[in-house]
């Protein structure tokens, strides 16, 4: 059997941030929610969270980014929606968020997690 390193789910007396894009806010304040619900589930406390609303998916890594540059949250949840129209602009969107999410985390060593959504 090997060795088996694993984390807990225990949030409790720990700082999150939740990054949304409120652009498609029919769905991003679900996810804000479910985040939020999962949290509290956990252990954290709702006055341990911060929400910060930014107009859209594309403004997400930099607000994540200043976050994460605190130091003071334990985790970044990054949350939002992008739906596809008759162009490719959401393929464009989704890759710019999706790898400045993906480099932030690895840069920052603070965990930012991907919650954006690529919906048809």
């Amino acid at each position: 059997m090997p060795h088996t390193i694993e984390g807990k789910l225990r949030a409790d007396g720990k700082k999150f941030a939740l990054v949304a894009g409120r652009f498609n806010d029919f769905i991003t304040d679900r996810l804000v929610g479910g985040a939020m619900d999962a949290l509290v589930r956990c252990g954290a406390s709702e006055t341990d969270v911060d929400l910060v609303k930014v107009p859209g998916a594309f403004e997400i890594p930099l607000a994540a980014k200043k976050l994460a540059e605190k130091g003071r949250y334990q985790a970044i949840i990054c949350l939002g929606a992008v739906i596809r129209g008759e162009t490719s602009h959401d393929q464009h969107i989704n890759r710019a968020v999706s790898t400045a999410v993906a480099e932030l985390g690895a840069a920052s060593g603070v965990p930012v997690i991907f919650g954006v959504l690529t919906c048809n």
